[in-house]
Order: C-alpha cells, then sequence, then structure tokens
C-alpha cells in the first residue's frame, strides 16, 4: 500500500514537472528561429503578403520568422508539413483562399482544413483580376467571349497551380460564358506570370497584388476583377457583374495557421502580434498598394471564415463539374 502511494505521488510529480516545463516553453516563446510555411512558389501574391508578415514578426518577436516555399498540389503539401509538426507554435502556414476549396477538389488527398490545422489569423483579403496578353487584341469580357467563340479550344489560360481559387474561378468563366479554352497549370503564380507575359499565355485570372504593376505598365489587359464592386487599386476595371457576369463574386483572401493542439497562450500571442501588424499605418499602406485590405479579427473569426468558404466551394465545384486528380 505505502509502494503504491508511492508511485501514485511519483506520477503526480512527474505530471507537475511536466505541465511546469510545458508552461515555461509557452511562456518564454519563442525561444528559436519559427519557420513559415507557403504552400506556392516564390514571387506570387501569397509568398509576398508571407514575406512582409514575416519580416514584422521577426522584429515583434526578437527571433528570425523565416519563409520556406513548398509548393506543390495545391497547398496540401505545405499543408500536410505544418499538420504533422510538433504542436509548440515554431512551424506556421500562411496560406490563400484556395486552403479553403482543395480539400473538395482533391478529394483522394483526405484532407479538411478545418480538421487537419489549427487557425491562427486572417491577414488580407484582394480581389482576383483576369488579364488578356495584348497580342490578342482583347480588352473586354464581351471581346474575350468573341474572341474565344471564334477560336474555340486554341486559346489558353492560366491561374497558378491547379485547384486555387483562381483556377476555379476561370473554370466558372467559362461555363458562364459558353466558351472553350484550355487550362494550363503551373507551380505557381510567378511561373504562370512569365509565360503571360511572354505571350504564351492569352488569358491569365490571379491576383491584383500580382498583376496590377504589370496592367499598369501596359503589358497585360485587365478585363474584369472577381468582386461585386470594383477594387480602388483598378478603379477604371469593371467587375464580371457588370460585365454581364450576374452573380460572379470570388475574393482572394490570406490566413495563417499553426498546427493542431498547440496552446492556446501560443495561438493567442501569434494572433495578437499580427493583429498589431496589420494595424501599422506602414504595413496598412503596403498592403493597399499591393490592392490588398488588411483584415483583422480573433481565431474564431478565422473559423467563421472556413465554415463559410469552404461550402460555398464546394458547391460550385459540384455543379461546375471540376474534378481533379
Amino acid at each position: 500500500m505505502a509502494t503504491l502511494r508511492m508511485l501514485t505521488a511519483a506520477g503526480a510529480a512527474m505530471l507537475a514537472i511536466t505541465a511546469v516545463s510545458a508552461m515555461a516553453q509557452e511562456q518564454g516563446y519563442p525561444s528559436r528561429p519559427i519557420r513559415l510555411i507557403v504552400g506556392v512558389s516564390p514571387g506570387g501574391s501569397t509568398d509576398l503578403i508571407a514575406r512582409l508578415v514575416a519580416g514584422r514578426l521577426t522584429a515583434r518577436l526578437g527571433q528570425q520568422v523565416v519563409v520556406d516555399n513548398r509548393s506543390g498540389a495545391s497547398g496540401i503539401i505545405a499543408a500536410r508539413l505544418v499538420g504533422q509538426s510538433q504542436p509548440n507554435g515554431y512551424t506556421l502556414m500562411l496560406a490563400g483562399a484556395s486552403i479553403s476549396i482543395v480539400g473538395s477538389l482533391y478529394t483522394q488527398a483526405k484532407f479538411d482544413v478545418q480538421r487537419d490545422l489549427e487557425p491562427v489569423a486572417l491577414v488580407a483579403a484582394t480581389p482576383y483580376v483576369m488579364v488578356a496578353h495584348p497580342s490578342i487584341g482583347v480588352k473586354t469580357v464581351a471581346g474575350l467571349i468573341k474572341y474565344a467563340k471564334a477560336n474555340s479550344g486554341k486559346i489558353s489560360h492560366g491561374a497558378g497551380a491547379a485547384g486555387t481559387v483562381q483556377h476555379l474561378s476561370g473554370e466558372i468563366f467559362k461555363r458562364m460564358a459558353g466558351i472553350n479554352m484550355t487550362y494550363v497549370p503551373y507551380k505557381g503564380s510567378s511561373d504562370m506570370l512569365v509565360d503571360a507575359l511572354a505571350g504564351r499565355l492569352e488569358v491569365a485570372m490571379d491576383n491584383v497584388v500580382l498583376l496590377a504593376p504589370y496592367i499598369r505598365k501596359g503589358s497585360l489587359y485587365p478585363l474584369a476583377v472577381t468582386t461585386a464592386k470594383r477594387t480602388p487599386i483598378l478603379p477604371d476595371v469593371p467587375s464580371f457583374d457588370e460585365s454581364g457576369m450576374t452573380g460572379f463574386d470570388a475574393s482572394g483572401w490570406f490566413s495563417m495557421y499553426g498546427t493542431v493542439k498547440t496552446p492556446a497562450r501560443i495561438i493567442g500571442k501569434l494572433n495578437r502580434e499580427i493583429v498589431s501588424i496589420l494595424n501599422e499605418p506602414e504595413v496598412r499602406e503596403r498592403l493597399l498598394t499591393f490592392g490588398a485590405t488588411p483584415l483583422l479579427g480573433t481565431q474564431d473569426d478565422l473559423r467563421k471564415q472556413l465554415a463559410r468558404e469552404v461550402p460555398k466551394w464546394r458547391k460550385v465545384i459540384q455543379e461546375a463539374g471540376v474534378k481533379l486528380q
């Protein structure tokens, strides 16, 4: 009996020591560099915003936040790296809006963002814009539809990696317009942009963060933005809704995630730091230059965003008949 009491006391002591140790680690967080995984190649809009946030977090946390690009499978590879990491806040992910649709597209991957990742914070929102290369002489949505019908199957369009919201928005456009264009998949937006600027890709869809500078230079013609209203950064570019695509509305948004079961103190600290960063005038101005609007909110606000977006895009996928392996 005495031995049992001793064992019980020893077990309780070990649990207490473990709890104190864990709390000390949480309170001392971070004590080493943090890896911020991005599921796209360098140079795209998600990567640009990730590097902006990483730089500010480095200054605030006193530890280097290193961006690690792990492109492939529309972000699922990156998400799994985070999901399988130790839940200690040292491996994070910044993702674009496509994180809410890939689970419905790649059903064999058995990925569910609401189950497999821990929401940290909403970061920013931005519209997408469809552009055409000057070589095809198209400057409006109506003009593109006419040109595509006259050249059925001969036009190529791209939107970064397959399975992204940009890609899916392009597929919905084709279905609504009744046209046939060939989709060309890329590893990321920056790779797609190279072909779009060279004219090897006649039509492209991506964030205004990425495409606005080339639109201003005249390298690409803007046809329409995907949000219900025009964006201040491209005030002369109509929305798809204005252009005859009634009800067409798709926004890009960016958010940060950690590993499931990461301590609440760490998630809370990260959320507060990100909200503070997004409130910095210089950061807000930089985002607005990209055409992005800062998003401020709690971990639960991101959960609610996912609860809206995941079923919305699942329905679109089913109605459009989009399938990816």
